[in-house]
């Protein structure tokens, strides 16, 4: 990984090439406005509900460079000024090409478009990331569980180092959307919601918490892979569990959306 880090620093910014899994050019639930939103290949995290499982895989894909991107983003430019819309870069865990990012996100502010940063927060190295954070108008943080051994048998990785990137953030005042999947008889247990309600109520620069409902659209997903998909017996979340989640959340005075 270091190896590809110094590769890719040393290429010129719209020469550099990343591994896309998809774009989508009109999103509307991924940051503010209207936006054209990038998911990049490669995550080393396994939670139990990923609905994207095809993009764990970091060679998968296919090769694009920051230039060949920024002219398809161009053309959508009066779509996302319009809405106060702007660019996502999503995953699979897009800060696994940290550079490839960094750069991107660059070439965007150049356009005068607002850059969001869509991530779990989980990398094995921060040394790259300061660089796409110096081009971050907003992050999307996506908060699993605050309980560090229920997070590592969720999602098969440490919860500290995303607490050490949630302190670099913090660090530069970016501000913060936080996601939360509510999954039942998993990240729904008063106390991990207390403790998560907690946490994010000390983070300055939050605007919004959004819940989103575990739902069974990737499951087919896993199936195709040949993955054994593990919640196989989980339900999505009824309206009452939702409304209790964002009723503990409201009461640390966090804006629920």
């Amino acid at each position: 990984m270091a190896e590809l880090l110094e590769v890719q620093k040393a290429v010129p910014l719209r020469q550099r090439v990343g591994r896309i899994h998809s774009v989508e050019s009109m999103g509307a639930v991924d940051g503010p406005g209207i936006r054209f939103v990038v998911f990049l290949q490669g995550c080393q995290m396994r939670c139990r509900y990923c609905h994207n499982p095809d993009t764990w895989k970091l060679n998968g894909g296919t090769e694009q460079s920051v230039g060949r991107l920024a002219d398809e983003i161009r053309h959508y430019l009066p779509f996302m000024k319009a809405s106060k819309g702007g660019v996502t870069i999503s995953g699979g865990e897009p800060l696994l090409q940290a550079p490839f990012v960094a750069a991107l996100m660059a070439e965007c502010q150049r356009m005068g478009v607002h850059t969001a940063l869509d991530t779990s927060g989980y990398v094995p190295s921060l040394e790259a990331v300061g660089a796409v954070l110096d081009h971050t108008d907003l992050v999307l943080l996506d908060l699993k569980l605050m309980n560090p051994s229920k997070h590592k048998e969720l999602t098969g990785r440490e919860l500290e180092r995303i607490l050490e990137f949630v302190r670099l953030v913090t660090d530069r005042k970016i501000p913060i959307w936080v996601r939360h999947v509510v999954v039942p008889g998993v990240t729904d247990d008063p106390a991990d919601v207390d403790a998560l309600g907690s946490f994010v109520a000390q983070l300055p620069g939050v605007e919004r918490v959004d819940l989103l409902p575990y739902h069974l659209l990737g499951k087919h997903k896993w199936e195709a892979l040949g993955i054994r998909y593990q919640l196989d017996d989980v339900e999505p979340p009824s309206p009452e569990l939702m409304e209790r989640v964002a009723a503990q959340l409201h009461a640390h005075g966090l804006p629920v959306a």
